[in-house]
């Protein structure tokens, strides 16, 4: 199975695939609300503004799973990050990225090396895949590593001059 066809459900808790997105590059990252990374929902949608209509969008994954910081509901999460950082990417339902109940999707993901060549679980809020238009994860960036990093903004120019 592609990772286009891992069945989701939207922020609204609609069935959806990545592959209803069409054939866009994307950022897949797992966020929350109340994390000291959360100021990075700025860069990403930066991000989603400056490439966007180049054939790229960022999606967000809301996830508890770190030090329980995105306790909302989807409802709260959908009001939070539309008002505080104006986020107009696609939101999906809150996962679990780690553990026995990890998303099919994550996975999938966590195979993908980061640049120190170590896969494996995710470390933390806002890690990042970068997905080309053929469905293959073609980088991970740690959730240190700012959105509008050198490196992040490379790779997704990359994917959308290939």
């Amino acid at each position: 199975m592609s990772i286009r066809d891992i069945p989701l459900k939207t922020l609204t808790g609609e069935d959806t695939t990545l592959g209803a997105l069409g054939g866009k590059a994307l950022l897949l990252v797992n966020v929350a609300s109340k994390c000291g990374l959360t100021p990075q929902y700025t860069g990403l949608e930066r991000l989603q503004e400056r490439f966007g209509d180049k054939g790229f969008s960022v999606v967000g994954f809301p996830c508890n799973q770190f030090a329980g910081q995105e306790p909302g509901t989807a409802e709260e999460i959908r009001t939070f990050c539309s008002t505080t950082y104006g986020v107009t990417f696609p939101l999906m339902e809150k996962i679990d990225v780690n553990g026995e109940g990890r998303h099919l999707l994550y996975t999938s993901l966590t195979e993908t090396t980061d640049a120190d060549g170590e896969a494996g679980d995710v470390q933390w809020n806002f890690e990042k895949f970068l997905i080309n238009a053929d469905g293959e994860v073609v980088g991970r960036f740690r959730p240190r590593t700012e959105p509008e990093d050198d490196t992040v903004v490379k790779a997704i120019e990359a994917v959308l001059a290939a």
